[in-house]
């Protein structure tokens, strides 16, 4: 699957209806961008094959459902063999209040986004990371509020 596609104006105008609203019909799109329903339908079918569009989803409200503590933890390791990496991010992800996962450049090897109840809740996935890896430093930021947040990518 090549994501090494030619996105053109009515791609980009495609996407941006449905990174707003992943449930608008085709027609709906069609009309806000101003081609027919045959041609956006193929567009995004394109796109969908080739891996721009990955998928689509619903956005939930996280207080709405028991995990608006949002924490952000640094994880740093000695470990730096893929086996180790690979073993890290299959733990990580059977987490599932771990909603994303970073590797990165720096002092700091890994960041994690979890999303959970409560301090009590973060400290049952923290016990569960130490249970299953062997970890250098894991150092936890508590969100105290989100000033922005969005899923839309630019499309500059």
């Amino acid at each position: 699957m090549s994501k090494n596609i030619e996105i053109d104006h009515t791609d980009r105008a495609i996407l941006t209806v449905l990174q707003k609203d992943a449930m608008a019909s085709t027609e709906t799109i069609a009309a806000k961008v101003s081609v027919s329903p045959n041609t956006c339908w193929r567009r995004i079918k394109r796109m969908e094959e080739k891996g721009v569009i990955r998928g689509r989803v619903l956005l939930l409200d996280p207080e709405a459902i028991g995990a608006g503590q949002i924490v952000f933890v640094s994880v740093r390791t000695r470990q730096h063999t893929s086996e180790w990496a690979q073993k890290f991010r299959k733990a990580a992800s059977r987490i599932p209040e771990v909603i994303e996962i970073y590797r990165l450049a720096g002092n700091v090897d890994y960041l994690l986004k979890i999303a959970c109840r409560d301090v009590a809740a973060y400290d049952a996935v923290y016990n569960r990371l130490i249970a299953e890896l062997d970890l250098t430093d894991v150092s936890a930021a508590f969100a105290m509020e989100c000033l922005k947040q969005t899923t839309a990518l630019p499309l500059n």
